[in-house]
């Protein structure tokens, strides 16, 4: 091996369809469609400092699918407010902590965070994640988002509910077809108007709460608490397979602390700040005949009210531009073809629609739906992070660029131990309303943990199987 430091060049081209000249006239223009699909970002195309991710992971998490876990945390899973604050930090803190190690290394790769998971997969082995990610973040969460912002809607202005559905779809849409920049930018614009609202209605909401209230029919034990930590850990770590999305265009030399720090704290700080909220108003109590915005507003004074619905759509197309983009993003990676220039805006597009759909089938049962979901989310990503974590520790401070676009690079054994760990983890501690796995059902007090044995699993099989094909690719470089 001739060196240890990792090139930040992949060798050859990475999508000859979209010459690196056209990522560079790109730049930092915001008004412009984004002319690539997951190839490398060159250097003259770099921009942006660290400081601006703090804005673009608060924003995405000020909106009312945040509030939500709040609530079901005290409503539906027995916690009263104090334990619910406990459960949902320590989820946010692990998801977060993922997101730092993922995000600081973007601007080194200068690739999304799908294509670097090649590396512990394979590029065939990798469709599976992808796909896993393309139907959770472009359909699953799209549709989830768009829920919330169309209820919103539909009670500020009357609007009927799918009539505010199609303008919260076409909303978000938009924004992720053109691209990176205009995300990027929608975020930090959107952040602090959100975070000004919410403060406000938090305010009133603290005001009103009785944060000593006993948990509903003397509290559901650790059983609750751990079903409520790994809502929380599944709703923020699932960002963690966006993270390098967002700072691969940073310059290369830009600080692995400062980028890893400031996409952290935003993550953590506004998912822990309006979990907090969520589970403050359901202690003030709320006709149990609303709907959840309805519910979450009615204690609020009318102007507040107002705005914080506003805020509710708003925030819910800040989410769905980043889950819509990196949705896309992660089909593009599976590798079919299609022109690059054409490929993420139609998938943009198609996942647009798709979601609609789904939404609009939701909306019956939003909360029954919601927490299915958080759960399910967990499941994939706590194999995923072990994998991708185990990988990036055992090829720490070797090159890889030459690997990322290989299409004959193969890595079963990480695949291997990603279906495990998925297999074996939900079918043994899974635990939500449609299943419930063997040793979850013998041992309820366990709460739902498959997210953690199916990453301990995946990292611990992921060492044992890939360690010495690892060792040998680099001893014959």
């Amino acid at each position: 091996m001739t060196s240890t430091t990792p090139r930040t060049t992949p060798e050859g081209p990475a999508s000859p369809d979209t010459p690196e000249a056209a990522l560079g006239n790109y730049g930092d223009k915001v008004l412009a469609v984004e002319p690539g699909g997951n190839e490398f970002i060159p250097p003259e195309a770099r921009h942006g400092k660290p400081r601006g991710l703090f804005w673009t992971w608060t924003a995405p998490n000020l909106e009312f699918a945040t509030i939500f876990l709040g609530i079901i945390a005290v409503l539906y899973f027995g916690l009263s407010f104090w334990q619910a604050i406990a459960a949902m930090a320590i989820g946010n803190l692990l998801g977060a902590l993922a997101h730092y190690v993922l995000s600081a290394r973007g601007p080194l790769h200068g690739v999304p965070q799908m294509v670097l998971g090649r590396l512990g997969f394979g590029y065939r082995g990798n469709i599976l994640p992808a796909a896993f990610m393309t139907v959770m973040c472009g359909v699953g969460w799209f549709a989830t988002n768009s829920v919330s912002g169309a209820l919103a809607l539909n009670t500020l202005f009357g609007l009927p509910s799918v009539l505010a559905l199609i303008i919260i779809v076409l909303a978000q849409t938009g924004f992720a077809f053109c691209g990176h920049n205009l995300v990027q930018g929608f975020e930090r614009l959107a952040a602090p108007v959100l975070a000004v609202v919410f403060v406000l209605a938090g305010v009133f909401i603290f005001r009103d709460a009785d944060l000593g209230m006993a948990a509903a029919d003397g509290g559901a034990g650790l059983g609750g608490f751990l079903l409520t930590l790994g809502a929380a850990f599944g709703y923020t770590a699932a960002w963690t397979p966006y993270a390098a999305d967002y700072t691969r265009y940073l310059p290369v030399n830009v600080s692995k602390f400062q980028t890893g720090f400031f996409a952290s704290s935003g993550l953590f700080v506004s998912t822990t700040a309006l979990m907090a909220i969520g589970a403050a108003s359901v202690t003030i109590g709320a006709d149990a005949d609303l709907s959840p915005t309805d519910a979450f507003t009615g204690s609020l004074p009318s102007w507040v009210a107002n705005l914080t619905l506003l805020a509710i759509a708003i925030g819910a197309v800040a989410a769905n531009a980043i889950n819509l983009y990196s949705g896309a993003m992660a089909f593009v990676t599976m590798g079919f073809k299609m022109s690059v220039g054409i490929q993420r805006a139609v998938v943009t597009a198609v996942f647009g629609v798709v979601g609609f759909l789904v939404a609009w089938w939701a909306l019956a049962d939003a909360a029954a739906n919601y927490e299915t979901f958080l759960l399910i989310v967990a499941y994939w990503i706590g194999p995923w992070l072990g994998i991708v974590l185990a990988d990036q520790l055992l090829r720490r401070g070797r090159p890889v660029a030459n690997l990322l676009y290989d299409t004959k690079y193969t890595n079963w054994g990480g695949l291997l131990s990603f279906v495990i760990a998925l297999v074996v983890s939900v079918a043994l501690f899974a635990n939500q309303e449609r299943y419930v796995g063997w040793v979850a059902e013998a041992v309820p007090e366990l709460g739902d943990i498959a997210f953690f044995i199916g990453f301990l699993i995946a990292f611990g099989g992921y060492v044992l199987l890939c360690r010495n094909k690892i060792n040998r690719e680099y001893s014959q470089v």
